[in-house]
């Protein structure tokens, strides 16, 4: 099973500056370099990306390394539940795409990442989580959302293998683009 560009959205979820400022500084930026490369790879192939922000107020805005690799067409869109599937105006938004590939990246990797990617099984999406997209303030507790994802039936990929799937032919015009974002 492939990630597919024509039936692909990437879905950000709560990478918000109070929340990001609590992670390991090394994971933080993995975190943000891998979702801005695929926020970056998604605007050159004109996949829809929906960013969450969890309770913005107490956690703030889009951390900017990601807000500013986003493409003009990015939705934000606020929220109280952990899952994002879980909230109406999410679930509405994923569904006006009429695609039913999911591609996953966030924080915390066991809380609003796991319930998320298990929503959105349930509702019958195809979900990819991006492991080096994805982040717990424990290591452990990502580590154990990664293991009980797999066992759901979730594909717990990398950012690398999505694009080149996006893409799947170096004779795709994107092709040097968004190989280039990888360098």
């Amino acid at each position: 099973m492939l990630a597919d560009a024509d039936d692909s959205v990437l879905l950000i979820v709560d990478l918000q500056t109070r929340l990001t400022a609590a992670m390991d500084a090394g994971e933080r930026e993995r975190v943000n370099a891998s979702t801005a490369m695929l926020a970056r790879g998604g605007g050159e192939l004109d996949i829809p990306v929906i960013v969450t922000r969890q309770y913005p107020q107490g956690l703030g805005d889009t951390d900017p390394a990601v807000a500013e690799a986003l493409p003009d067409w990015a939705v934000t869109l606020d929220k109280t539940r952990f899952s994002a599937a879980g909230d109406p105006g999410i679930a509405d938004a994923l569904r006006m795409t009429g695609r039913r590939q999911v591609v996953l990246c966030g924080m915390e990797a066991h809380v609003c990442v796991l319930q998320t990617a298990l929503e959105l099984v349930a509702a019958a999406y195809t979900v990819f989580v991006i492991a080096d997209g994805i982040c717990s303030r424990n290591p452990d507790h990502a580590a154990g959302a990664c293991a009980r994802l797999r066992s759901a039936g979730v594909t717990v990929t990398n950012r690398e293998s999505v694009l080149f799937e996006w893409l799947r032919d170096a004779a795709h015009p994107s092709f040097r683009t968004v190989s280039g974002l990888l360098k």
